[in-house]
């Protein structure tokens, strides 16, 4: 179910990305060349925009919040197996194993003849 949630997230993240791309900026320079297109009747496509836009902005929101629940309950799950897993190894029994060390063997010495 989480996976499914993300890839929903990442089709409405995508789609509110091209609809932000398509529409007409509201301020700055290029406002002026768009004036003439909102006089032939663009008016109602930007209006279809914006709330498309909003919309999805919502969906991701509450995507995102219902994907965060499904993946608490596992992470919760998760880490209480793993609280569990050390104090049942903290609550055992210390036993000393003794531990050998290895040893490393030195060289007989060897002894050269006395040169006279």
């Amino acid at each position: 179910m989480y996976t499914f949630l993300i890839v929903l997230i990442l089709i409405a993240s995508i789609l509110m990305v091209l609809a932000v791309l398509v529409q007409n900026p509201k301020s700055g320079m290029a406002s002026n060349f768009g004036a003439s297109n909102q006089v032939m009747g663009v008016r109602q496509t930007a209006d279809f925009l914006e709330k498309f836009t909003w919309g999805a902005a919502v969906v991701v929101l509450v995507l995102s919040l219902l994907s965060t629940i499904f993946v608490g309950g596992k992470l919760q799950e998760a880490g209480k197996s793993g609280v569990a897993s050390d104090l049942e190894m903290l609550s055992a029994p210390a036993t000393e194993q003794a531990v050998e060390m290895p040893q490393a063997e030195l060289p007989a010495a060897t002894e050269t003849p006395a040169q006279n």
